[in-house]
């Protein structure tokens, strides 16, 4: 009997062993009706998730994308949190992607992004209700509104952040410029102001932001749990602003959150209460983190680049030279004018490369450049891989914003550059955020000098952060000190 017992034991853990290898072989070994791109999946449900999240110090390619552009070329496959994925650092077909977005391909993320960003966001949205969504953000965001009334609102808040930071030894320049923004955009999307709010908003913003692209383990102590605790209690708020401002019918439209309340007043509302709340939630994110994180390496870059920092001031005095009263706000002549200063942006969010990867969901068995993508599988369009690529940019790492002189105006994604995506879901909020970038840039250097204290570090895991910060210490250009004036912050 115990032999009968032994060897019906060896034979069901053989068995499990057994269909624990085919079902790992198949894992590795997907079928696909062609030629799938070369590349691992890794090991099973884990794929190459560590790898892909790997801290990377440096402005460059991140170490997983290059290893492998290196040994399989453009395009390969991995999988990241469970999900197959074909990385594409190829511009045909990023551009294809972006171009073909509804009918062979639709907008996608891992089910962690969408965790975190709300089933109901704008970016798992598709066909007549993303084009709704975007049309009313495009009220706000639009350069009728951006020169009307976005501009001074800009300009006021860059002029009174900078002199109230020059008032203090040290700043920590990405904190201070992220508050500002957030200050700044808040106030217009559901008139926040911190100063009166018992709520501190932000504050659950930072939390979502510490996690977002974190390893996916939601245990108390993680990032990725911070993150979501973020995300619910900004949430909470936000629910409770709606559920209040719908139950006073006499209220009158002061901001975009009422935009949405009287649209979900209609007799028959296109948008839930869900897609409204996570549409705000996702703008309130989005009109900050990326913009702050561009203008910190920006002034990073200046510091460290004084013959651009002297071009970028010349262009900036010469406007304030030609003002009838120097003290006067910008207005939209005086940003129309800013050539130079339009190149330093494109280089800067060019090397900055907040977004690490743009995804896409294949709906179809897509065929291109001899490879199989299969229908259900990501794909991750690599604009990092782009941005540095030095066929397309000689010496990518090098911040040139004369690689842009005479260039024609990008207006939307192309080939070689897609900072702010591309297709139809170029970034809504492209002209804002170049408008803020120009506005700040333009009242630091005709009003300031600075240096810097410490800090400055980057990572990249894959987003861009400032582990230990980048503190500087500001003066009034009256008032630096000679070392700061001599060496034209170039510390």
């Amino acid at each position: 009997m115990e032999s009968l017992v032994c060897v019906a034991v060896w034979a069901v853990t053989f068995a499990m062993v057994m269909a624990f290898i085919m079902w790992a072989y198949r894992w590795s070994h997907p079928k696909a009706s062609g030629r799938l791109p070369p590349g691992s999946l890794g090991l099973p449900l884990l794929g190459e998730t560590l790898q892909f999240f790997a801290p990377n110090p440096t402005c460059d390619v991140s170490p997983f994308v290059k290893e492998r552009l290196n040994r399989y070329g453009n395009i390969f496959k991995t999988s990241i949190v469970g999900r197959s994925v074909v990385v594409s650092a190829d511009p045909d077909l990023n551009y294809y992607v972006f171009q073909q977005e509804g009918k062979l391909f639709e907008s996608w993320y891992p089910d962690t992004f969408t965790e975190i960003f709300g089933r109901d966001n704008v970016g798992s949205l598709h066909g007549f209700m993303y084009k709704y969504l975007k049309t009313l953000v495009l009220r706000l965001y639009g350069q009728e509104n951006l020169r009307a009334v976005l501009l001074a609102d800009t300009d006021g808040a860059c002029r009174a952040s900078l002199a109230s930071w020059a008032s203090h030894p040290s700043v920590e320049l990405k904190d201070a410029i992220s508050t500002m923004i957030f200050d700044l955009t808040a106030k217009k999307l559901i008139s926040y102001e911190p100063s009166k709010s018992s709520e501190n908003l932000r504050k659950n913003f930072v939390a979502f932001i510490r996690g977002l692209i974190s390893f996916p383990v939601d245990i108390p102590g993680t990032a990725y749990h911070e993150c979501m605790q973020g995300r619910k209690n900004a949430m909470k708020v936000l629910r409770k602003m709606m559920r209040e401002r719908m139950a006073d019918a006499g209220r009158q439209s002061e901001d975009f959150f009422d935009v949405l309340i009287e649209e979900q007043r209609r007799d028959k509302p296109v948008m839930t209460e869900a897609i409204a709340l996570d549409l705000m939630f996702v703008l309130l994110f989005a009109s900050f983190e990326t913009t702050a994180l561009a203008l910190t390496l920006g002034v990073k870059l200046l510091a460290e680049n004084p013959r651009v920092l002297q071009a970028l001031t010349e262009e900036h005095e010469a406007i304030v030279r030609n003002r009838k009263d120097r003290d006067a706000g910008l207005t939209w002549a005086d940003y129309k004018s800013m050539t130079f200063t339009s190149q330093v942006i494109l280089e800067t969010v060019r090397l900055a490369n907040i977004v690490p990867g743009i995804f896409r969901k294949a709906l179809q068995d897509i065929e291109f450049k001899g490879y199989t993508i299969p229908a259900g599988w990501g794909v991750m369009v690599c604009p990092p891989a782009v941005h540095l690529n030095p066929e397309i940019y000689e010496d990518p790492l090098a911040f040139d914003p004369w690689r842009w002189q005479d260039k024609v105006e990008i207006t939307g994604g192309t080939k070689q550059f897609m900072a702010f995506g591309g297709g139809l879901r170029f970034c809504v909020g492209t002209d804002l955020s170049k408008v803020l970038m120009a506005t700040f840039i333009h009242r630091l250097v005709t009003k300031y000098s600075w240096r810097t204290i410490k800090g400055g570090n980057i990572v990249r895991t894959p987003g861009l952060s400032f582990p230990d910060g980048f503190h500087v210490q500001l003066f009034p250009k009256e008032m630096a000190p000679s070392s700061v004036l001599n060496t034209a912050c170039s510390v």
